[in-house]
């Protein structure tokens, strides 16, 4: 059997005395888009956090294609090839866009010509995926409008050259029109071989384009399977579309 890009196995972690997650347990494959779904105040955002290094889990193994990780920080993670693109986006909002661009680079940053060249082709890159960007190049980041910074965020994690991208909410807060461009971006990434794992609210939206779900509640995973069966799933129906979120799973 193919080891898992990434694992968590039997995750435990705290906010002080306050326990988020209880025996987590979720992997992520090579190629895959992998989407965690819950309510309000599920430990979803907090996944992200210990994937990233951004919060050291009480007990449990994080692993990187089979090498744990749970113990290197942030950026030894970026290297091995995580990316992140952050609930809110968080782009740098005096900078520039390309300022923010290059930013996705700067654990690539040296003084060789291969390295400025190999940045400058990822650059294009990005930019070819996001034209609007490319008209944008010398605006400030906050000028740009919701849709266009989350464009700019994915860009930027981008830049880093990622094997798994991370993506904590990335239709929030967007119009129809930049939630259907965000959906078919990742679709075209994930075709071009890149991982995804994203945290949702939207359990529709993510599992129509995911390959497989989890599903939090109170830290605890209650549901996981393949995204077309829980596509169907009405338990799935009723906590979306019903009146209490997540109630009766």
């Amino acid at each position: 059997m193919q080891t898992a890009m990434l694992s968590l196995r039997s995750i435990d972690s705290f906010y002080g005395q306050v326990q988020v997650h209880q025996d987590l347990s979720l992997e992520v494959g090579a190629g895959e888009i992998v989407c965690l779904l819950g309510g309000n105040a599920s430990g979803k955002s907090t996944t992200m956090k210990v994937i990233l290094g951004l919060l050291a889990p009480r007990s449990g193994q994080i692993l990187w294609e089979g090498r744990d990780i749970t113990r290197l920080e942030t950026p030894e993670r970026i290297r091995l090839g995580l990316a992140s693109v952050p609930e809110a986006r968080r782009i740098f909002a005096d900078m520039t866009v390309e300022e923010n661009i290059l930013m996705g680079a700067y654990l690539r940053r040296a003084a060789s010509r291969d390295d400025r060249r190999a940045i400058k082709r990822d650059e294009e890159r990005v930019l070819e995926l996001f034209p609007r960007l490319r008209e944008r190049l010398r605006q400030a980041g906050g000028t740009l409008s919701g849709g266009e910074q989350q464009m700019l965020a994915i860009a930027r994690a981008l830049m880093g050259n990622p094997r798994l991208v991370c993506m904590d909410e990335p239709t929030m807060g967007l119009s129809p029109l930049f939630v259907d461009t965000v959906l078919e971006t990742i679709r075209t990434l994930n075709a071009q071989g890149l991982a995804i794992f994203m945290v949702e609210q939207n359990a529709f939206q993510a599992l129509s384009i995911a390959h497989r779900g989890y599903v939090l509640q109170n830290g605890r995973l209650v549901m996981q399977g393949a995204a077309k069966d829980l596509l169907e799933d009405p338990r799935i129906r009723d906590a979306y579309l019903g009146g209490e979120q997540m109630a009766g799973i």
